[in-house]
């Protein structure tokens, strides 16, 4: 009882010689809302419209929970100003414009992460950066990836999807015949567009993924080993979603377009973060097998 009492003033002192306040936050928030407004607006527009990027609204959200709920921590922090902020904050603005006038959203809206890690920085130092770097991390997922490392990546994995999908219709016994992303059927063709490629839900099961090991782990590694568990995780089931309306179509053309496809890309996605989940479990399991292991 009495460590207690003699801990909440040297508490109340340390919160009392912060470099910042609530104030700052606000205002450099409100700033930074303010200057980069047009590309905001044009960003969310894309969140709304592009369905590669629905998980675009939930990433500030879970962001400034995560950075809300380790508050305390950055209060214990040995906070500093750093004046390389402002550095970080000018180049921002530079790149910024540039952007605008190069037409090229990429730069722009990388711009703004930077101007938000160059305030951060500037407010609290190196110190706050390392208590903020995991929801700082995060909000790289509500920028777009660019459209030309884009088309880079979800080619390969049409290919794939489509050599997967070959595979097994195959092994059910139906006839087909590929010609790079096309599948050929009895009944008709199906192509194996960009939304069928794994890009898609890779995207957002890769921001799930490293949500789910914060809040349902303790373990820092977790959420990584998740995020690289993603990549197989989302190839194999686009290649399910391929192979599964390749059998349906044969049964009823209709299956293959409209509602129907669309409904089987949020089953799979369904199926995913249940992969996920047990896959989590097993990781654990192996490793508090290894644990006790080493402790016997």
């Amino acid at each position: 009882m009495s460590s207690t009492v003699k801990m909440a003033p040297e508490e109340d002192s340390r919160a009392a010689t912060l470099p910042f306040g609530v104030p700052a936050i606000v205002w450099f928030g409100t700033l930074l809302i303010l200057c980069y407004a047009p590309i905001l607006h044009l960003l969310v527009s894309q969140w709304a419209n592009d369905e590669d990027m629905g998980h675009g609204f939930f990433v500030p959200v879970i962001a400034g929970y995560i950075a809300w709920t380790k508050r305390a921590e950055l209060a214990a922090a040995p906070l500093k100003s750093n004046k390389w902020g402002l550095l970080l904050l000018a180049l921002g603005a530079v790149q910024e414009i540039a952007g605008w006038l190069g037409v090229e959203l990429f730069v722009s809206r990388t711009a703004f992460l930077m101007s938000i890690f160059g305030s951060v920085l500037y407010l609290g130092g190196t110190a706050a950066i390392r208590v903020m770097a995991f929801p700082l991390f995060l909000l790289c997922f509500m920028v777009p990836i660019p459209a030309i490392v884009y088309n880079e990546i979800t080619f390969p994995l049409q290919i794939l999807a489509s050599r997967v999908a070959e595979f097994a219709l195959s092994s059910f016994g139906i006839p087909v015949l590929r010609d790079g992303n096309v599948l050929e059927l009895p009944s008709q063709r199906l192509s194996v567009v960009e939304a069928c490629s794994g890009i898609r839900s890779l995207l957002s099961l890769s921001f799930l993924s490293l949500v789910y090991g914060y809040f349902f782990d303790r373990k820092h590694w977790i959420k990584w080993v998740l995020l690289v568990a993603t990549v197989p995780i989302a190839i194999a089931a686009n290649a399910s979603r391929v192979t599964l309306t390749g059998l349906l179509s044969e049964i009823n053309p209709e299956y293959a377009q409209g509602v129907y496809h669309s409904f089987s890309g949020w089953v799979v996605f369904v199926v995913a973060l249940a992969i996920l989940t047990f896959v989590h479990q097993v990781i654990n399991r192996i490793h508090g097998r290894m644990f006790r292991g080493k402790g016997e």
